[in-house]
């Protein structure tokens, strides 16, 4: 198994937030360490890291995580796509390694909140599934498309964005959905072969984080998640 980290050196919501500090550790330095943890039990894995900057790739270097690849200046934007971020580093570190990866697992540094129980019970997940061949994590949503989110439609009024059989006047009864927590994804080999450019395909399952878990996108998130770590507020251990 490959284990990709992906991190830009640029960052427009928190600057530098990939080494900024979150209680006494750099950020990425969560993600290093669960894949560190990992690749402990599970052997033959190669965890590389895919990055446009000497700075990531220093504080990377002190956290025990070692790589030769640098990020092309192409896929370096804040318009490119992950999947084509981590094919490269897969196709660059197969070439590396001579083999070929059966499982690719990128986990997101800006979503920490995740350990290692969640990994082994998403990677079992995807294991059983023979006609899946990606998965990745969410959390249960508190607002639904069904129910209490509007667009506007071509009438140019306000509805729900997506419209039900039956007439749906609770959450409760409304069909389940997820946010997409951006914490981590597993893909087959056969996702980059069949060329797909975003994680969600017409064979893709979830794996529904049992605890809390967001992303950082702006200045507020990194105060919200610096308070309930330095205040033990985590519902998991982390």
């Amino acid at each position: 198994m490959l284990i990709t980290i992906c991190a830009r050196g640029g960052s427009k919501g928190i600057p530098g937030k990939n080494i900024k500090e979150l209680c006494g550790k750099p950020l990425i330095g969560y993600t290093i360490s669960v894949a560190q943890a990992f690749k402990k039990k599970y052997k033959d894995v190669t965890i590389v890291l895919s990055t446009d900057s000497e700075e990531i790739v220093q504080v990377a270097n002190d956290r025990g995580l070692l790589s030769g690849y640098r990020r092309p200046d192409h896929l370096a934007g804040d318009t490119v796509g992950k999947v084509d971020t981590i094919k490269d580093v897969l196709l660059w570190q197969e070439e590396t390694d001579n083999c070929k990866y059966n499982y690719i697992l990128d986990l997101d540094v800006t979503s920490p909140l995740r350990n290692l129980q969640d990994l082994i019970e998403a990677f079992e997940m995807i294991q059983k599934n023979a006609m899946a061949i990606n998965l990745f994590s969410v959390s249960p949503a508190s607002r639904s498309p069904y129910f209490n989110m509007v667009e506007q439609k071509e009438n140019g009024f306000f509805a729900q964005v997506k419209q039900s059989e039956s007439l749906i006047f609770t959450r409760q009864s409304a069909p389940k959905v997820y946010d997409m927590n951006a914490s981590f994804y597993f893909y087959k080999r056969l996702f980059f072969e069949l060329e797909y450019k975003g994680a969600i395909t017409d064979r893709s399952i979830i794996y529904v984080v049992p605890h809390t878990c967001f992303d950082l996108d702006h200045p507020i998130d990194f105060e919200i998640m610096s308070f309930l770590m330095a205040n033990n507020k985590l519902d998991f251990v982390l």
